[in-house]
C-alpha cells in the first residue's frame, strides 16, 4: 500500500513541477486516455494470471 502511497506523492510533485514550468503533462489529458492507460495496465495483469 505505502507504493501506492509514493506514487501518488511522485505524481503530484511531478504534476506540480511540470505546471510550473509550464510545460505539457506528461500524462494523458483526458479521462479517457487515463481509462486506457489503467486497460492497458488491466491486460498485462490478465495475461500474466492466465499465461504464468
Amino acid at each position: 500500500m505505502m507504493d501506492v502511497f509514493y506514487a501518488a506523492l511522485a505524481g503530484l510533485a511531478a504534476g506540480l513541477f511540470f505546471s510550473w514550468l509550464k510545460l505539457p503533462l506528461p500524462a494523458p489529458p483526458t479521462l479517457s486516455g487515463i481509462v486506457g492507460a489503467v486497460g492497458v495496465f488491466g491486460g498485462s495483469v490478465i495475461y500474466r494470471w492466465l499465461f504464468s
